[in-house]
C-alpha cells in the first residue's frame, strides 16, 4: 500500500456494509465499489445517501463498478463485504485485480479468508459488528455501533492491517488490531453457530435458542464447535463450552431475542445461506480431524434441504 495521501481503495460486493464504508472512506481515499447495477445507477445520478450513526446525507466522490474493466490498474487494497457464498466467484471475477494487492475480509462465517488466499498473498482478516442496512438503491442506514472494527494478519505482509487500520480511522470510523484475527472470527461466528440455523428451519427468532426443546441441540452444537477449534488451534475468550453457553444464555440470546437472523431471510426469499461457513465448515473440518459433529453435520444437512426446497 503507497502512502496515506488519497490511497485507492476497491470493496468487492458493495451491500449495506461496503457502501456504508465507502461513504466514510471517500473522504480519506479515492473509492471504488462493486455493487448491483441499481446501487450503480442511482449512486452515479445522485451519489450515495447515508443515513444513521456515521451521518446523515449524500455522499459523492465513490465511483461504481460492475465489472473488473471498470476498475484502474493502480488499487491499493482492497475489501471484500460480499455474502460469503459468492466470495469465490467475486474473487474469480477480479482475480486480476485481486493479484498482489493485499485484500481484507469484513464478511460473517469462518473460511472466507482460507478462498481469497487462493488469489492474493496478503489477506487481512476483519469483524464488523455495527449495524448496517440497505434503505434502497444507493442508500443506506447504520444503525447502531455495538464495537470496533478489528482488523489483523492473516496471511502475506504483516505491515498491511497496521496500514489499513490508518486509513480506516483517519476517515472516522472505530476500528482496532487484532493479534489473533483467527480467533475473532471464531468468537463472532460461535452465536451465528448457535442459533442461525435454528432460528432459519423454525422460522423463530433467537429467543427459540431458550426453549427447554431446544436448548440441548445448542449445547451440542457448540461443544462440537469448541472441540473442533481446540484442535484447529483456536483460542477462544471462554476457556470452555460450557463458560460460552453460560454467556450464550445469560446474556445473548436475550439481548437478541426478538432478532431474526440473516440466514431466516435468506431462506424465506430463496437465497443461498451462509451454512457452509458456519455449522458446515465445523462439520468439515471436525471430518478432517476425526472428531464427531452429529449436531453441526445434522444442521447443515436441513439448512441445505431447505435451501433447495424453498416453501
Amino acid at each position: 500500500m503507497k502512502s496515506l495521501q488519497h490511497p485507492v481503495i476497491l470493496i468487492l460486493g458493495a451491500g449495506a456494509v461496503g457502501l456504508s464504508l465507502a461513504g466514510k472512506l471517500t473522504t480519506v481515499a479515492r473509492v471504488y465499489a462493486a455493487c448491483r447495477a441499481a446501487h450503480a445507477a442511482a449512486i452515479r445520478e445522485r451519489g450515495l445517501i447515508m443515513e444513521g450513526v456515521w451521518g446523515d446525507g449524500t455522499v459523492g466522490g465513490i465511483t461504481p463498478v460492475t465489472g473488473p474493466d471498470e476498475v484502474p490498474p493502480a488499487v491499493d487494497a482492497v475489501v471484500i463485504t460480499a455474502k460469503g457464498t459468492d466470495t469465490r466467484a467475486i474473487c474469480e471475477e477480479y482475480a486480476g485485480v485481486i493479484r498482489g494487492r493485499p485484500m481484507a475480509s469484513l464478511q460473517n462465517g469462518i473460511g472466507n479468508e482460507e478462498i481469497i488466499a487462493e488469489y492474493t498473498d496478503t489477506v487481512i482478516g476483519g469483524t464488523v459488528t455495527t449495524n448496517f442496512s440497505v434503505a434502497g438503491p444507493g442508500r443506506v442506514r447504520v444503525q447502531s455501533e455495538s464495537a470496533p472494527m478489528h482488523l489483523g494478519a492473516w496471511s502475506g505482509d504483516g505491515g498491511a492491517p497496521g496500514r489499513l487500520i490508518e486509513i480506516v480511522r483517519s476517515a472516522g470510523i472505530p476500528v482496532e488490531a487484532d493479534d489473533d484475527i483467527r480467533s475473532g472470527k471464531w468468537t463472532k461466528a460461535l452465536l451465528n453457530i448457535a442459533v442461525n440455523p435454528l432460528c432459519a428451519l423454525l422460522l423463530a427468532p433467537v429467543g427459540v435458542a431458550a426453549d427447554e426443546n431446544i436448548r440441548e441441540i445448542v449445547v451440542g452444537l457448540i461443544r462440537e464447535t469448541y472441540a473442533v477449534a481446540d484442535a484447529e488451534g483456536v483460542r477462544l475468550p471462554w476457556a470452555t463450552a460450557d463458560d460460552y453457553l453460560a454467556h450464550l444464555f445469560s446474556v445473548q440470546v436475550p439481548d437478541f431475542a426478538a432478532v431474526y437472523p440473516s440466514m431466516y431471510y435468506d431462506l424465506r426469499r430463496g437465497r443461498r445461506t451462509e451454512i457452509d461457513l458456519l455449522n458446515g465448515y465445523v462439520a468439515r473440518l471436525g471430518k478432517r480431524h476425526g472428531i464427531p459433529t452429529p449436531h453441526n453435520r445434522c444442521i447443515a444437512g436441513l439448512v441445505r434441504y431447505a435451501e433447495a426446497h424453498p416453501r
